[in-house]
C-alpha cells in the first residue's frame, strides 16, 4: 500500500527552518513532497538553507524574480501551486507562518477542497497594514488543523471562533531546530558587537528613515554587524546611501542559518525588524531591540528581553543597559514540536 501524500509549501527563510524537522518527521508516514515558491530567490536566502539543514532539494521550484508586487506575486504563486496540486492530488497541504507563499498555498488548496494544515497558527500583531497579518488571519480561517506555538496564539484563535477541535498547542518547531544545532554554533566575529537585520518596507523604503536607523547605530558602544537582506541592499543602491559614512556599521552578506544563529549567540545583543529573529534571540537568551510598533511574539517582551522601538530610535542604547527579568527556557516548547505535529497529522488522516 502506497503512503498517502502531503505537500508542504515554503518560500522564505523562516519557513525553511521550520520545515526541516517537520519534513524529516513526515517522511516516516507520508509521501512528503515540497513546493518551494521562490519567494526568496537569493542563493543565500534560499538554496543555502536547504544545504545547511540537510533537506532534499524541493520537488517543485518556482521563480518569482519578476513579480515584486504583493498581489501579483500571490496570484502567480496561487496559479502555479494549483497546477501542482491538480497533478499530484495530495491528501493534505501543509503551510507555515504568514508569507505570500502561505496564503497562496492555502487559497489553492481550499478551492480544490484539500484540507490545510497551518503551522505557526494564531499569531496576531493586530496591525492589518502588515501583509503578514492579513496572510495569517485568512490562512487560519481556511485551515483544518491549526498548530499554535504558544498559549497566546491558542487564545487568539478561540476569540476568533475557530472550533477548539481544530486547534493544537504544539510548541514551536524553530525551537526543535535550535536545540539540534546550538552545539555547532561558533564565534564568527572576534570583537564585541551587536547583530542586526533590517528589511521591512517601513524601515527601508524611505531614505530618511533608513538614514535615521543607521544614525542610531552610531550611538551604540559596539559596532553593528548588519546582515543585508536583498531588499535592503537594493534600497541602499537605489537611494545612493554610502554605508561607509557610518563608522559603527559593518555590512554582511545574507547569512546562512548556522552563521545567523552564531552571530546572535555571541553578540552583545540583537537589533531587528524580523519576526523569527526576535524569537531566536529569546531562545538564545539574547537581549533584542525590535524596530517595529508591534510584535506577534508578545511573549518575548516579558522581562525586557525584547523591546519595541519605532519613533525614538535614540533609545536603543538605553534598552541594552536595562536590567533583565526572568527568562523562561521552555516558553516555546521542549524541542519536540515536530514529533507532536506529525503524530496529530497521522491520527487525523487515518481517523478521516
Amino acid at each position: 500500500m502506497s503512503k498517502p501524500s502531503i505537500i508542504s509549501i515554503v518560500g522564505a527563510r523562516p519557513q525553511f527552518i521550520k520545515h526541516a524537522p517537520i519534513q524529516l518527521a513526515l517522511e516516516k508516514y507520508f509521501r512528503a513532497l515540497t513546493i518551494h515558491t521562490g519567494q526568496h530567490y537569493d542563493e543565500n536566502m534560499s538554496q543555502v538553507f536547504f544545504k545547511d539543514l540537510g533537506l532534499p532539494s524541493p520537488d517543485y521550484l518556482f521563480d518569482q524574480r519578476d513579480t515584486t508586487r504583493q498581489g501579483a506575486q500571490t496570484g502567480k504563486m496561487l496559479a502555479e501551486i494549483e497546477e501542482v496540486l491538480l497533478k499530484e492530488t495530495p491528501s493534505l497541504i501543509l503551510v507555515y507562518g504568514d508569507t505570500n507563499s502561505t496564503l497562496a498555498g492555502a487559497l489553492a488548496a481550499s478551492k480544490l477542497h484539500i484540507p490545510i494544515i497551518h503551522i505557526e497558527a494564531g499569531l496576531r500583531s493586530f496591525n492589518r497594514l502588515m501583509p503578514e497579518e492579513v496572510n495569517r488571519v485568512l490562512t487560519d480561517q481556511l485551515s483544518e488543523m491549526l498548530f499554535c506555538p504558544t498559549d497566546v496564539a491558542v487564545g487568539n484563535l478561540n476569540k476568533e471562533g475557530i472550533p477548539p477541535s481544530k486547534i493544537f498547542r504544539s510548541g514551536d518547531v524553530m525551537c526543535d531546530m535550535l536545540k539540534l544545532v546550538e552545539p555547532k554554533l561558533r564565534p564568527v566575529v572576534s570583537e564585541n558587537y551587536y547583530f542586526a537585520t533590517i528589511h521591512r518596507p517601513y524601515n527601508t523604503d524611505d531614505p530618511q528613515r533608513m538614514r535615521e536607523i543607521f544614525d542610531s547605530f552610531a550611538t551604540l558602544n559596539h559596532k553593528v554587524y548588519l546582515a543585508l537582506h536583498p531588499r535592503t541592499q537594493a534600497r541602499l543602491l537605489h537611494f545612493e546611501i554610502d554605508p561607509d559614512q557610518y563608522h559603527n556599521l559593518v555590512l554582511l552578506k545574507p547569512q546562512s542559518y548556522l552563521d545567523s544563529l552564531s552571530l546572535q549567540k555571541f553578540s552583545e545583543g540583537v537589533i531587528t525588524d524580523s519576526g523569527g529573529i526576535q524569537k531566536e534571540a529569546y531562545m538564545l537568551q539574547k537581549r533584542c531591540v525590535t524596530i517595529r510598533k508591534e510584535t506577534e511574539w508578545v511573549e518575548t517582551l516579558q522581562g525586557g528581553w525584547n523591546r519595541l522601538v519605532f519613533e525614538d530610535l535614540k533609545s536603543i542604547s538605553e534598552h541594552f543597559s536595562e536590567p533583565l527579568g526572568i527568562h523562561f527556557p521552555k516558553l516555546y516548547g521542549d524541542g519536540k514540536a515536530a514529533e507532536y505535529i506529525t503524530e496529530q497529522i497521522k491520527n487525523y488522516f487515518y481517523k478521516n
